[in-house]
């Protein structure tokens, strides 16, 4: 629920409240006294028809789904301030010991007390529908911080899978070379190896040829 809709709402609960209350004690009252009583009071109904037109214009701005809602609650609000301004015309229509005697005979007094105990009990419920809203949005902020710290960790293991490959081709790197050095090792080794034969081959010729030479050179 929008927070601007609700600060109107509290507003208006609370000055309904109060208007009612006025509207009782007005009814008691005679001459100057009830006029003005009654003119603070259609003062307060400017502001009540304010504040309504704000919770419309707000409601009318929201999803569909919530608009629906709020505006079924703005119904009862408007129904609200008409039985309110019907009572003060009435009340305007009769002189104080009228009045009294009126809310005496026929219990409008008990049923504007009533009324004010329904506007309390709303109020109350409004409050506890605001309390309901915190709480959803904290835990929408659970799970955000929630989710922003799952997809922190699985950027820290994707960065540590790229390390992992990283090592990996450098340890297939690694075996490579060992390889290649390896195989030239080996053709080191051979080349070597032949060059052993070799060098004793031409050891074995030249000793071959100094016997050779020795024995000649003692015959003649």
């Amino acid at each position: 629920m929008s927070q601007v809709f609700e600060g109107y709402e509290r507003q208006y609960c609370e000055l309904s409240a109060n208007l009612s209350k006025r509207c009782t004690s007005a009814g008691l009252l005679n001459g100057e006294q009830k006029k003005q009583k009654v003119s603070e009071i259609k003062a307060g109904f400017d502001e009540a028809e304010a504040l309504i037109r704000k919770m419309d214009l707000e409601a009318r701005s929201l999803q569909p789904n919530i608009k629906a809602m709020l505006l079924a609650k703005l119904r009862e609000y408007k129904n609200d301030l008409n039985n309110l301004k019907n009572e003060v015309k009435r009340i305007s229509s009769v002189d104080g010991q009228a009045a009294r005697d009126a809310l005496l005979d026929s219990g409008v007094a008990d049923s504007l007390m009533a009324s004010a105990d329904q506007r309390g009990r709303l109020l109350m419920s409004t409050e506890r529908l605001n309390d309901s809203t915190e709480r959803i949005k904290e835990s929408r902020r659970t799970m955000l911080e929630t989710e922003e710290l799952g997809v922190s960790i699985l950027q820290d293991l994707h960065q540590q899978r790229q390390a992992l490959l990283h090592a990996h081709n450098t340890l297939q790197g690694v075996d490579e070379n060992i390889g290649k050095s390896k195989r030239i090792l080996t053709a080191m080794s051979r080349r070597m190896s032949r060059n052993k034969w070799v060098i004793g081959s031409i050891i074995a010729v030249l000793v071959l040829a100094i016997i050779l030479i020795t024995y000649f050179k003692l015959t003649h």
